[in-house]
């Protein structure tokens, strides 16, 4: 069995879908639809940046997305490749479960970008710049990020926000919170603990005014029952019911990312090939977390080439 998975925040780059688009015309028509969708040039922006630009959670959400459909509709359009022929399951971190959504023909692709744009202009907006704050524990497992955040907190919101791989687990509250975790989280047993380069406390209680606006626009969104079972951030398990999948991506903006259990739990249920579409982050957790599973990251024309010899 196969699952097509898709990057989160942080796989995004300068650069990022050129190549493709220069190779295909598949990828440029993607491109454009959510230039089009967006009433911007996003595309411009992945291409030339500035990366300070492209690094803002309203511009980085939709085009990581876009960047992943795009090397999606390569293999569909000239692999002629159906991926509910090939996958049994799709999955996504964290704003990838739109993509994964995308890919699947739950959402179709204007409604996707649109609601990442949105999506990442809430999430800025539920808190202050320099209120909130994350760091990544390395060499730290859940039950250990979760003494952590609880010494750490203080009476404040620290929560954990990934569980990324069995290594690296990422918290998430009010900068003041997260500050002393640092220290802490070595005195109990994370080889690291480092501030993460983001501008708010996402998937933490402090992202409720987000969840809000999530739910306004979910509801009123075209969201159909995917071609194939989303394996779900916030409970780790397949789901294909629409309404239900409405009602995760809300809880999703609040929630952990049980991305490490994520990835067990397909594993269990009888996947033993990953094919990552658009970044090279997720591969790197999946190994850490099931090594037995066999996971490609797909991202340049030559990686599609190398996909379609073993579908």
């Amino acid at each position: 069995m196969r699952a097509f998975i898709f990057p989160g925040q942080g796989s995004h780059a300068v650069g990022m879908g050129k190549a493709i688009a220069d190779a295909s015309p598949a990828a440029r028509e993607v491109f454009q639809e959510v230039d089009d969708a967006l009433g911007q040039h996003l595309f411009r922006l992945m291409c030339e940046g500035p990366g300070a630009d492209l690094t803002l959670t309203e511009n980085a959400q939709p085009a990581i997305m876009a960047n992943a459909i795009a090397v999606l509709r390569v293999l569909e359009r000239e692999g002629n490749v159906r991926l509910a022929e090939k996958a049994d399951f799709v999955a996504g971190h964290s704003l990838g479960e739109y993509s994964a959504l995308c890919a699947a023909d739950a959402l179709d692709l204007s409604t996707t970008a649109r609601l990442l744009k949105l999506r990442g202009r809430a999430m800025q907006a539920a808190v202050p710049v320099g209120e909130g704050a994350m760091a990544a524990l390395l060499g730290a497992d859940l039950v250990k990020a979760r003494a952590i955040a609880d010494a750490a907190a203080q009476g404040d919101v620290l929560a954990v926000a990934n569980d990324n791989d069995p290594g690296q687990v990422v918290i998430s509250g009010v900068h003041a919170a997260v500050e002393r975790a640092l220290p802490i989280a070595k005195g109990l047993g994370a080889k690291r603990a480092v501030l993460l380069p983001v501008s708010a406390p996402f998937h933490s209680p402090l992202m409720q005014p987000a969840a809000d606006a999530m739910a306004e626009a979910l509801a009123n969104a075209d969201l159909r029952a995917p071609l194939v079972p989303l394996y779900a951030n916030v409970t780790a398990a397949p789901v294909a019911d629409a309404d239900t999948i409405r009602t995760l991506l809300v809880e999703q903006v609040t929630g952990m990312v049980r991305w490490r259990e994520s990835v067990l739990a397909m594993h269990a249920g009888g996947v033993t090939h990953l094919v990552e579409l658009g970044g090279k982050v997720l591969a790197g957790m999946v190994k850490r977390t099931a090594p037995e599973l066999d996971c490609v990251s797909v991202v340049s024309m030559a990686d599609i080439e190398e996909l379609l010899k073993r579908l």
